[in-house]
This record gives structure tokens, C-alpha cells and sequence, in this order.
């Protein structure tokens, strides 16, 4: 049975993560992004079970007593989960899957599925991270000096993971993450299971 492969990106915020996955969704077939489950609010232009579950405290929680996350973690003031039975569930009909989660979750995640891929995505500089942060309009000026100093200690931790990936120009770096997904799946084991019949075929 051909099963997905699992994902990992991280990233610190500001540095275009949640863009070049959505695009890599758009352009690769047999690929999802998990949806996460968060206590933080919607944003303006945020759909309910398209960019997050979005649900209270006591009703994560509650999550977290029935061992329901795969990982789960708090960033900032708001919890954010990702939900086991959904991911193990499209990797099982043979989807990738796309986790995007900060380091914090990669780890659990590490530990629950050690088979997973991990791909972390850098900003050329911090001047522009900064810039990015400022031109979204979504924070003031205090929360985006906090986000600034958590990214550091979130890029600290760019060892742990499989890929690195510098978001300086978006189709270079969107190309480089198609390059990841396209050459695992060409792996010998998988291509194996894929061209059993060709492979019968060509021997005989």
C-alpha cells in the first residue's frame, strides 16, 4: 500500500511561510495542508475549517484530555493543534500532507512520527522580516517587536530540521520546496511500489 510522506514547515513569522505553502498546495496534485485547530480569533478574510478550526480554550483542552493533537503547542497567548486522525488519515490514501507548525510542534511531531520530513523556511535578513511584519497591518508596533525576538530564538533552531529554505525571492524559494517534495517522491522505495508493474515487465 503507497502511503504520503509528512511534511514539516516552519518558519519564523514574517517570513512568507503561509504564502509559498498555499501556492505549493495550488501547484502540486496529491498534496493537503492540515488544518490546525487554534484559540486565537479569525482574522478578516479567514474561513472556519479552511485556514483554522477555530475553537475555545476549554474546547482545546478538552482536546488535549482526549489525546486527540498530534502536537500542540502555545504561541504567544493562543494554543494551536493539529489533529492525529486527519493527518494519519490522508497520509493513508496516499496524500503528502503539510504540517505548518512552529519548532515547538515539530518536535512532538518528530517523536510520534520519526518518518516525517522537516523544511524550514528563513527570511534573507532580519531588516526584512521586520518590513514583512510591519506591511501585513496586522499588529502594532509592540507585538511586532516581541514577534522579532521570538524569531531569533525560533531560528535557533534551524538545525533540527531536514531542509533550509531562504525566502528571498518567492518563485526561487517555491521552486526549491517543489524540488524537496518531487525528489522524495521519486525515491527508489516509493517509485518501486508505484512501477511494480513496469519494473515486472521490463525484467521478464
Amino acid at each position: 500500500m503507497i502511503t504520503g510522506k509528512l511534511y514539516i514547515i516552519s518558519a519564523p513569522s514574517g517570513a512568507g511561510k503561509t504564502s509559498l505553502v498555499k501556492q505549493l498546495k495550488n501547484d502540486m496534485d496529491k498534496l493537503v495542508v492540515s488544518v490546525s485547530h487554534t484559540t486565537r480569533s479569525m482574522r478578516n478574510g479567514e474561513t472556519h475549517g479552511s485556514d483554522y478550526f477555530f475553537v475555545s480554550v476549554d474546547e482545546f483542552k478538552s482536546m488535549i484530555e482526549a489525546q486527540a493533537f498530534l502536537e500542540h503547542a502555545q504561541v504567544f497567548d493562543n494554543f494551536y493543534g493539529t489533529a492525529q486522525k486527519t493527518v494519519e488519515d490522508n497520509l493513508a490514501q496516499g496524500l503528502d500532507v503539510i504540517l505548518e507548525i512552529d519548532w515547538q510542534g515539530a518536535q512532538q511531531v518528530r517523536k510520534m512520527l520519526p518518518d516525517s520530513l522537516s523544511i524550514f523556511i528563513l527570511p534573507p535578513s532580519i531588516a526584512v522580516l521586520k518590513q514583512r511584519l510591519q506591511n501585513r497591518g496586522q499588529d502594532n508596533e509592540e507585538i511586532i517587536a516581541r514577534r522579532m525576538r521570538d524569531a531569533v530564538t525560533e531560528m535557533s533552531h534551524y538545525p533540527e530540521f531536514d531542509y533550509l529554505v531562504v525566502n528571498d525571492d518567492f518563485d526561487l524559494a517555491l521552486s526549491q520546496l517543489k524540488s524537496i517534495i518531487t525528489a522524495n517522491r521519486l525515491l527508489q522505495s516509493t517509485q518501486q511500489q508505484i512501477l511494480m508493474p513496469l519494473l515486472q515487465n521490463l525484467l521478464n
